[in-house]
């Protein structure tokens, strides 16, 4: 199993906008998408230094191919609309991880 997974901070004054934002667009388009089976979001526990409150949102695929997929054919969109919804009030990282084991 392939995560994609992407690290938001999000500054205070858009918070509430862009939390709406994320559980009822962000989410349901890209699993639209049909390129991934699930996501997650979990917040981040940790103090910033710079503020803004921090999440994770992962997505869960099968194949590494469908990633692809989805980095030529989709992430534009969603980058693009998040960037000019929220600008500089929002810093992201992405990461890709491989699932080794559960226990």
């Amino acid at each position: 199993m392939i995560i994609y997974n992407t690290t938001i901070n999000i500054h205070e004054s858009v918070h509430d906008a862009w939390f709406k934002w994320v559980q009822e667009t962000y989410i349901p388009g890209i699993l639209a998408t049909q390129k991934f089976e699930k996501a997650r979001m979990v917040k981040v526990l940790v103090d910033e230094e710079m503020g803004g409150i921090t999440y994770s949102v992962q997505f869960e695929t099968d194949s590494k191919e469908n990633l692809i997929k989805f980095y030529n054919e989709d992430f534009d969109h969603f980058e693009n609309e998040a960037k000019k919804l929220f600008g500089e009030l929002m810093l992201t990282f992405k990461t890709e991880l491989e699932l080794i084991s559960e226990h």
